[in-house]
């Protein structure tokens, strides 16, 4: 964390080679940091699309104090280490404001370099705590924490009233992050967790725990973590006939996973940001995305879209392209996005944000339970 003298000195010199860049080219440099390749490159889709797409209709309407935003993309591949050579990028390239991460492993370490050069990040999809509870001045989010969705998995999960639950995890930032949340709510509600365990990430073999969850004789399981590795233990545990309920978070919620799972898939519930692509407001956003082919209603779509919109927002209120001058706009504004009104504390999370339990189909298309 820097002193003020010191915030006050990088808050300066950004400034200062925010305006050299703007005088001699007349933009502004935004950064679209997260997985373009790897296992949940999905999800970076989602993340590319929806930033691109604010970038290109912000532009369309007289860029941001007259100056055009340009998109500086990266792929972290979702990698921790990957993220920090990214982010040092990114500082290289003169970036000043940076959409990203998405995968929170790769968001925190990022963030604490964004953070030591002044440079002010918004993530569309990271839910972690840890991420915002260090203080920083220049982190933001246009989701919410998993100690929000946590408790929605959780409450649904004793809702139903299971006699045996099994709660687990990818042993990574995210995924433990959200595991630990909805075990921690279901002992709350007095409900039986019988096992708490994690599996590897990019695991293909998941015959010990399906055994192990049959021997448990658990009727619920609960995975934190993302799509590939649940697609299959769905279609593993399918082929072993083990007769339980799956849920998981955002970090599923994505049609390969029916791909990989198959049939399996039908039935699972999953824990989604509310579909915003189905808004009134947004329908004329939503036809700008189809006419280019694309698909507006993946979960980090619009939340990037927004990010985008933020710092654009931010930089108008602020009249400043200091990133701590749009930080302190952030704080004390309230915006109008595609995701609602958008409203910080002072950490940089969301006032609110609702997570919405679905029933996921084996065609890739969902229902709202709750």
């Amino acid at each position: 964390m820097k002193t003020k003298l010191n915030k006050l000195v990088v808050g300066v010199g950004a400034s200062l080679a925010v305006m050299a860049a703007g005088a001699a080219n007349a933009e502004i440099k935004i950064g679209i940091a997260g997985p373009m390749t790897g296992a949940v490159a999905q999800y970076g889709d989602m993340q590319f699309s929806g930033a691109r797409m604010a970038i290109e209709q912000i532009n369309e309407n007289g860029g941001v104090m007259g100056e055009q935003l340009v998109a500086v993309e990266q792929d972290d591949v979702c990698d921790p280490k990957q993220a920090v050579t990214v982010a040092n990028n990114m500082v290289n390239e003169g970036v000043r404001f940076v959409v990203g991460h998405l995968c929170s492993s790769s968001t925190q370490p990022a963030s604490d370099i964004y953070e030591d050069e002044g440079i002010l990040m918004v993530t569309p999809a990271s839910t972690s705590p840890a991420i915002t509870e260090r203080g920083y001045e220049l982190v933001f989010r246009t989701i919410g924490l998993d100690s929000m969705q946590g408790p929605v998995a959780g409450n649904y999960i004793a809702s139903q009233k299971p006699e045996r639950v099994a709660v687990i995890h990818d042993k990574q930032q995210y995924g433990e992050g959200i595991a630990s949340a909805v075990k921690s709510t279901l002992e709350d509600k007095d409900i039986n967790v019988v096992m708490y365990e994690g599996i590897t990430a990019g695991q293909k073999d998941f015959s010990s725990l399906v055994t192990k969850l049959k021997q448990a004789n658990v009727d619920f399981v609960y995975y934190g973590g993302y799509h590939p590795e649940l697609g299959l233990i769905l279609r593993q545990a399918d082929q072993a006939g083990l007769d339980a309920q799956f849920m998981g978070p955002e970090g599923v919620g994505n049609k390969d996973i029916n791909t990989i799972a198959g049939d399996a898939s039908e039935g699972l519930l999953v824990t989604l940001p509310p579909s915003f692509d189905q808004k009134a407001e947004n329908q004329e956003l939503v036809q700008a995305f189809e006419e280019k082919g694309e698909d507006p209603s993946g979960p980090f779509v619009l939340t990037s879209y927004a990010a985008v919109q933020l710092i654009a927002d931010g930089i108008e209120k602020a009249d400043s392209k200091d990133p701590f001058d749009v930080a302190a706009a952030l704080r004390e504004g309230s915006f109008e996005t595609p995701i609602g009104t958008v409203e910080y504390d002072e950490a940089g999370d969301l006032e609110s944000f609702e997570f919405v339990v679905y029933e996921w189909h084996s065609d890739g298309s969902k229902t709202p339970v709750n």
